[in-house]
């Protein structure tokens, strides 16, 4: 019988304060986040590695799996929410199955479709994305939902073989500026394409 995935306690943490975490860790690796996670994170962390998955609900983590897959050297983030996960569950097989050791697909749970009217997402507050992720065969899945757990741990999630998978959970921090044009701009891509190359 598999071990039980460790929950992290406390209430939940604000999205973009998690993030802020994050970036404190984050270096040179290439950061593929969707929809009010990618607002947040341009907001916080503006870097050239910032890949923006929008316009594909559900496809981050695709997007990430073939970055890392053809970047084999080169550790890939997926900033994924989990409305867009379940629209794309067969992802996590995927993953399993190609087993990217480049490759950390961290899901930002807050239970609603937040760029769609906060409609709650199906099994809200219930849900266990972790557990799911290692059904998948996904062998490292944790969940947090303290800040302090994560900034203890951010090194070693950022950093973990994987594939791995990290559920936060959130709800909406200070609202970001959502800038649709520069996110979905052709210079925003070529900009990304260019610093992946040089990298």
């Amino acid at each position: 019988m598999k071990s039980p995935i460790p929950a992290q306690p406390g209430p939940r943490m604000k999205r973009d304060e998690a993030l802020a975490v994050l970036a404190r860790h984050v270096t040179d690796e290439v950061v593929v986040a969707v929809y009010q996670t990618a607002f947040d994170w341009r907001r916080i962390a503006p870097r050239d590695l910032n890949l923006y998955a929008f316009g594909a609900m559900g496809q981050a983590s695709s997007n990430a799996l073939g970055v890392a897959l053809g970047r084999p050297d080169k550790r890939v983030l997926v900033f994924d929410g989990d409305g867009s996960l379940l629209m794309n569950l067969g992802t996590l097989v995927s993953i399993a199955n190609a087993a990217p050791a480049n490759l950390v697909h961290f899901v930002f749970q807050n239970d609603c479709y937040e760029a769609n009217g906060s409609h709650p997402i199906p099994g809200a507050n219930s849900v266990d994305f972790a557990r799911i992720a290692e059904g998948a065969g996904i062998r490292f899945a944790r969940t947090y939902s303290d800040l302090d757990a994560l900034e203890r741990d951010a090194k070693m999630l950022i950093t973990q073989p994987g594939p791995a998978f990290v559920a936060l959970k959130v709800e909406q921090g200070e609202p970001s500026p959502q800038d649709y044009e520069f996110i979905h701009s052709a210079a925003a891509r070529a900009t990304f394409r260019r610093a992946l190359a040089a990298s």
